[in-house]
């Protein structure tokens, strides 16, 4: 998908046709002939474009012939089969030409979206500089809101497993295990990116660029402490429960085998007295109530036992 928007005279977003000078062009998932299109008419390298749309690809910065290659991870939502939410990171890329900026991403992104919706103050698609740093602000943000989303689900899985210790929510927990793992590995490579932009200069910046480029490098930190302290506790508690439900299960084992040694006395006794051999009391008409007051008094003994031991 291919879309060319441009401020106006009143400064409001609109979408045009073509690729004009302060005309931003927002690329999704292109086919080949919108990546020639936009290549040929920008004059930047089809590589790059490329390299945005591999989910694979690592960010960087570089400058080539005046143009500004900047490629950064940005968080997004899929969910599994359940219905459960999980965090990843996937490239978008980020061109400044001399004459417009485009943006290559291999899916649609909320980030871009508070863009096109005029969500973002002080947006204007002619001030190049300012709408890349803007981007990378937006992407900061989203990444401390689904942080934020990540403890929260943490939390509610916490209390369900309080509950019931079941497979489902300790799945969960690996899921959000991974999903901090994707946002602190990416994180930490955007920050690479941030530090390059400015101390390089890669972009040529205003004092006011400069101090949003400062406030972007705050949040990427920020989102960076969080992602680690999350993972952290979500790692305590992924041991803790571990030996919640390791105990657990001994607690059975324990209280079993003395259910299993309480109730071997009535069967040894049943045994003795089911043998076809002269027996003691066998011609007493009280015998059977013996045995089983004998069985009885064994088996509750035992019990009695195990209790004050505190075996169960």
């Amino acid at each position: 998908m291919l879309e060319i928007f441009k401020s106006n005279e009143e400064r409001h977003l609109t979408r045009v046709e073509e690729i004009s000078k302060g005309s931003w062009v927002n690329m999704v998932h292109p086919s080949e002939d919108e990546i020639i299109r936009v290549a040929s008419e920008t004059g930047i390298a089809v590589d790059f474009i490329k390299d945005a749309l591999d989910d694979e690809e690592r960010p960087r910065v570089e400058k080539e012939d005046g143009i500004v290659y900047i490629i950064v991870d940005y968080p997004y939502i899929t969910h599994d089969e359940s219905g459960f939410p999980i965090y990843e990171t996937i490239p978008v890329g980020i061109i400044q030409t001399a004459n417009c900026i485009i943006t290559v991403s291999l899916k649609e992104t909320p980030v871009l979206n508070e863009f096109k919706l005029n969500r973002v103050k002080e947006f204007y698609t002619f001030k190049k500089t300012r709408f890349a740093l803007q981007i990378l602000y937006v992407i900061s943000i989203y990444y401390l809101r689904y942080l934020k989303q990540i403890n929260k689900k943490t939390n509610e899985i916490e209390r369900e497993l309080h509950q019931s210790m079941k497979n489902k929510e300790l799945y969960a927990f690996l899921a959000l295990e991974k999903s901090l793992v994707y946002f602190t590995t990416s994180l930490k490579s955007n920050k690479v990116v941030l530090a390059k932009i400015m101390r390089f200069n890669y972009l040529k910046m205003y004092e006011e660029d400069k101090d949003l480029l400062e406030d972007v490098i705050i949040e990427n930190t920020q989102a960076i402490e969080m992602a680690e302290t999350y993972s952290s506790i979500l790692s305590g508690m992924m041991d803790a429960f571990a030996s919640i439900i390791s105990n657990n299960l001994n607690m059975v084992m324990k209280f079993l085998t003395s259910i299993t040694i309480i109730l071997s006395f009535p069967t040894m006794v049943a045994s003795f007295y089911g043998m076809n051999v002269d027996l003691p009391f066998q011609h007493n008409p009280f015998a059977f109530f013996l045995a089983i007051s004998m069985a009885v008094l064994l088996a509750g003994l035992t019990a009695f036992i195990f209790w004050k031991k505190k075996y169960f």
